[in-house]
């Protein structure tokens, strides 16, 4: 006989996207809450489960879902995750026959019925039954009480049914099934209240979601500093190698860095190859430009390709002991992932229907008229041989996952199919979890929302290019409270080598403070590129690109030179790294501030008490003041209530009262205050000036 199908209905699950096609993010030890709509004919009571499991573990994990008040018949629970890997959920819902049960009874004594003789049989077999299978599950004591309460039932007289309803055996009843149990005679533990309330036949499943992917925290909080290994010791004349690079990363780690990531580090090609500022002559010496990958002239191990290191920098060995290195302190490394090759790549030779072919048998190389790329040719995704190409690709990535390196940059995304890299990002995780994929696609919202929805870890973002007050606010509140929060993490960078801001060209020194102090609150997850911290901003004329570009030559640098905002930079990550607000992304609230030219806005982590008030200036010329209205319900205070508000970034305190408080910022001075809040007066620390 066919089992009869359930009347429950289970609709609009959230917070996935797509029907379940793409994943939901989360770090572990981060918490997911889950909503659905969940309802059914009539009027009996239903029961609901959360279900997940780690992919490929026959054990699920549940906890029971609860009505939303005033909701509509919409349900949630929530799940928290402890472990970096793939999970998978799942709702179930059913007819909770114990509860309805105990309604029912409830309804029809109070209306006077008298004659209960059957119902009090029926509520006796629903608990007996759920002894049977408590009996099954080999949880004896729990399978006594039921019965216990099963004979309680089948004596009770229509006279004193109530009593028995109202009396301390239903009061632990209905506490322990709300997991706050307490001893009584007829005391049931949380698995006989499970026996009762347990999935029958008739249950009801939504289809699983297979990807929730739970990352390491370095997903969600994290700093990077970038720099070119080659010019390490900031040597105009000459390249350094991976043997020289530890004063750099020392320093980098000094400032409260704990991510180092190198531009490509592979051979690069002699055809075509590009000189100072992106001419097309190269002289003798110059060093060519990293993203020109592969040189199979060269002796290198594995034919100067992608798996090689560039000679001049060392050997894989040299490689091997400089990421052991930066492990020692506490450090990652990424390395960048750019699929460009070379004329001189062995692919080329190799595998030339991997590459655009022109009419006249010439391979096509990369432009972006204007520009023009001689020195590198792209890889066609989707030429006959795609398959071997995918594989090819996957491969050298799990190369450099072997060898340790687990965050990735990857250079242009979205110039390549988004399948491809679901394909890759899917099979290295599941050799190594702990992988991380930075997206550099500064291009179509919806194709970079598209690349985090099928597995990069972080993005970059138009931060860059948002300055203004309302550009800031518009730009933040689209990224932490509308659904791509689940799914799209951003990394925001005020400056990279390809592209220098005119805010930073024109602003000098207090632009790069405004810039700085803004990545590094707005998200966990920020990188600066090296020269960042020397408020380096020479440009081309009338370009957002720097002039002498390091891409092309050797950087000439003083890493102590005058001017320079490293203190500042090293006691904003020791604030970041002391509270637990500005380690989570979706905890930004905006706050009204008098001046236009003023950002106001609070972090907070209410579990752990920590609430920050950023205020910064956003004019890098004028000195700004005004006033601010402080969020006080934040701060469990009223409007008459006095305050001291300290400033983490030169220990400074003022006592405010009410939410409207004055606030004076400038250019040469303070342009920003990081506060946190007490009712008493704090004692001061020395904190270096900036």
């Amino acid at each position: 006989m066919a089992l009869r199908p359930s009347t429950v209905v289970i609709e609009n699950v959230s917070p996935f996207h797509d029907r379940g096609r793409h994943p939901v993010k989360r770090v572990v030890g981060q918490s997911l809450t889950v909503e659905a709509d969940i309802f059914k004919d009539g009027h009996d009571i239903i029961a609901a489960c959360l279900k997940w499991r780690r992919c490929g573990t026959p054990s699920w994990h549940s906890v029971f879902m609860t009505q939303i008040p005033e909701g509509n018949d919409r349900w949630t629970a929530s799940c928290v995750f402890l472990e970096n890997a793939v999970f998978e959920l799942t709702i179930e819902a059913w007819k909770d026959a114990f509860h309805t049960w105990l309604h029912e009874i409830e309804v029809k004594v109070k209306a006077g019925i008298t004659d209960i003789r059957l119902e009090l049989m029926e509520g006796a077999l629903i608990c007996e039954k759920a002894a049977f299978n408590a009996r099954e599950a080999q949880h004896h004591e729990d399978a006594t009480s039921l019965l216990s309460y099963a004979s309680a039932i089948r004596d009770a007289q229509s006279s004193s049914i109530l009593d028995l309803l109202d009396d301390s055996a239903l009061n632990g009843l209905l506490e322990c099934y709300s997991e706050r149990a307490e001893s009584s005679e007829f005391y049931l533990s949380s698995a006989s209240v499970r026996a009762l309330v347990e999935t029958p036949p008739l249950s009801t499943s939504v289809p699983l979601y297979p990807r929730v992917i739970v990352d390491r925290e370095a997903a969600l909080f994290s700093a990077w500093y970038e720099f070119f290994p080659r010019s390490a010791e900031g040597n105009g004349s000459k390249g350094s190698s991976f043997r020289d690079c530890l004063p750099r990363i020392d320093d980098a780690k000094r400032m409260g860095f704990d991510v180092i990531y190198f531009p490509p580090i592979h051979p690069i090609g002699i055809t075509a190859r590009k000189g100072k500022n992106n001419s097309v002559t190269c002289v003798s010496g110059e060093p060519g430009v990293p993203y020109a990958i592969g040189n199979r002239h060269q002796n290198c191990p594995n034919g100067g390709g992608h798996c090689d290191v560039a000679p001049e920098l060392g050997s894989l060995s040299d490689f091997d002991w400089l990421v052991d290195q930066i492990h020692e302190r506490g450090m990652e490394l990424a390395l960048d992932f750019a699929i460009n090759c070379s004329p001189d790549h062995p692919y080329v030779s190799e595998h030339p229907d991997w590459f655009y072919q022109r009419p006249d048998g010439s391979i096509k190389y990369a432009e972006n008229p204007p520009k023009k790329y001689q020195d590198v040719f792209p890889l066609n995704f989707h030429n006959d041989d795609w398959r071997a190409l995918w594989e090819e690709l996957t491969a050298v990535v799990l190369f450099w996952a072997q060898r340790k390196v687990r965050i990735f940059r990857v250079d242009n995304p979205h110039t390549k199919p988004v399948a491809f890299w679901e394909f890759l990002i899917t099979k290295v995780q599941h050799s190594f979890p702990d992988t991380i994929f930075l997206s550099e696609a500064f291009t179509r919202p919806k194709m970079m929302l598209a690349l985090a929805k099928v597995g990069f870890t972080q993005s970059y973002t138009y931060f860059t290019w948002r300055n203004t007050k309302q550009e800031l606010i518009d730009y933040f509140t689209s990224l932490t409270e509308t659904p791509q929060s689940d799914f799209f993490r951003p990394n925001l960078w005020p400056n990279t080598p390809d592209i220098l801001p005119f805010f930073l060209q024109f602003g000098g020194l207090p632009a790069f403070v405004i810039r700085f102090i803004l990545s590094a609150t707005l998200s966990p997850t920020y990188g600066i590129y090296s020269g960042f911290e020397l408020c380096e901003n020479l440009a081309l004329p009338d370009k957002e690109e720097y002039l002498d570009s390091e891409k092309y030559q050797f950087k000439a640098r003083d890493w102590t030179a005058p001017g320079n905002i490293k203190p500042l930079i090293t006691r904003v990550n020791e604030v970041r790294k002391a509270h637990r607000s500005l380690r989570i992304f979706d905890n930004l609230t905006f706050h009204y501030a008098e001046n236009d030219s003023v950002l106001f806005y609070s972090k907070s982590s209410p579990a752990d008490n920590d609430l920050l008030l950023i205020v910064i200036s956003l004019d890098y010329v004028n000195a700004q003041e005004t006033f601010i209205h402080v969020p006080l319900a934040l701060l469990n205070l009223h409007e008459g209530d006095s305050y001291t508000v300290r400033d983490l970034l030169s220990n400074d305190q003022y006592l405010w009262h009410g939410s409207r408080n004055y606030v004076s910022l400038s250019p040469h001075g303070k342009q920003a205050h990081i506060f946190t809040v007490t009712k008493k007066h704090v004692s001061e620390t020395e904190f270096p000036d900036f």
